[in-house]
């Protein structure tokens, strides 16, 4: 029973990070509620999932460090920004019940689906904007709030990253993404992963399953990313992130 446990992680955690690296941000609506239904407490399901992410931004890393030119002072005001936000969401999130903990995760996973679903030429082209000092404030302090949320309810707060490098920045979404892959997908969820690892419970026994599909489905969705774009993914993502959301919110009223 153990192995075919350790089977069927393996292959939902690879491929909720291959939608996840295609999309620029999501692995947590696919991995996360399959952790909590497999009987995990919410703050464990959390801080075990967090710690596998990070082996997410590695594997897309891989791939597009060998394709993409990164601005690492804009990479850097991305983690000064996010972080202290991260921390804090991490911390308070162990505070919460797992019902009202479970009903926010989906109805944020809702909305993100649908907002999604609404945008569905966002990041076509590039342009370069919010550059000056009131768009970086602006700016840093939406990723701040992204980065709360991130450290607790962490649903599709990647794709949230990406979606406001693209809305506020001008990023295109390819660009977008790989900034959110490597940057999120490290810095963000290795905070997360460590705080929450101090102050609750990792699910250690799960891990070599759910690390082993992060890494193959990073490095997958990313190159698929890469060389293909991802239309019929994104669509495919915001029936998936949709369903997800209700099912929580149906879950936390149960």
């Amino acid at each position: 029973m153990e192995i075919i446990n350790q089977i069927g992680l393996l292959v939902i955690s690879l491929v909720a990070n291959l939608f996840s690296a295609l999309a620029g941000g999501g692995a947590g609506l696919l991995q996360l509620p399959a952790l909590l239904f497999l009987g995990l407490p919410f703050g464990t399901a959390l801080a075990t999932h967090k710690v596998a992410s990070v082996f997410l931004g590695l594997g897309a890393t891989a791939r597009h460090l060998k394709t993409s030119t990164f601005d690492w002072s804009f990479s850097l005001f991305i983690l000064v920004t996010g972080l202290p936000g991260v921390v804090l969401g991490a911390s308070i999130i162990l505070q919460v019940e797992d019902d009202i903990a479970q009903g926010l995760l989906g109805l944020l996973t809702l909305s993100l689906g649908l907002y999604s679903w609404l945008k569905p030429e966002l990041g076509r082209t590039h342009d370069h904007k919010n550059r000056h000092r009131s768009g970086l404030v602006i700016g840093g302090g939406v990723l701040f709030i992204i980065g709360v949320l991130n450290g607790s309810l962490t649903s599709g707060t990647g794709l949230f990253v990406t979606l406001w490098l693209v809305r506020w920045f001008g990023l295109d979404y390819k660009t977008a993404v790989s900034y959110t892959l490597v940057l999120v997908g490290i810095f963000w969820n290795g905070s997360g992963a460590v705080t929450l690892g101090i102050l609750g419970n990792i699910q250690w026994a799960w891990l070599p399953a759910l690390i082993l599909g992060s890494l193959i489905g990073g490095y997958l969705g990313a190159h698929l990313a890469i060389i293909k774009g991802n239309g019929l993914v994104k669509r495919s993502f915001e029936v998936i992130t949709v369903l997800v959301g209700l099912s929580l919110m149906a879950k936390s009223l149960i």
